[in-house]
């Protein structure tokens, strides 16, 4: 049976806008609200980290079961391989 982690580089459309949005910000830092100012799923931010195209920045004290993400090499080149136009 395949490893889940090496099945598929897929992401799903909310993965692939969150991030995309790490392409435009300092040090790729992930964010932590969407454009309706809504806190994004936690699975989502897990999803990503799981692949490999996010990874935990640092924590937040006041905020501690916010997870602070940095886009990584491979998911920046994972955002520009589905959608070039967007390379930051």
């Amino acid at each position: 049976m395949p490893d889940k982690k090496r099945q598929s580089k897929k992401s799903n459309p909310k993965q692939l806008k969150w991030l995309i949005r790490g392409l435009v910000q300092a040090g790729g830092k992930l964010p932590l609200f969407d454009e309706h100012g809504q806190h994004y799923d936690t699975r989502l931010i897990r999803a990503c980290i799981d692949h490999g195209w996010a990874d935990p920045w640092f924590s937040n004290e006041l905020k501690p079961d916010w997870i602070v993400c940095k886009l990584t090499k491979k998911g920046r080149d994972f955002c520009v391989s589905i959608s070039p136009s967007v390379s930051g």
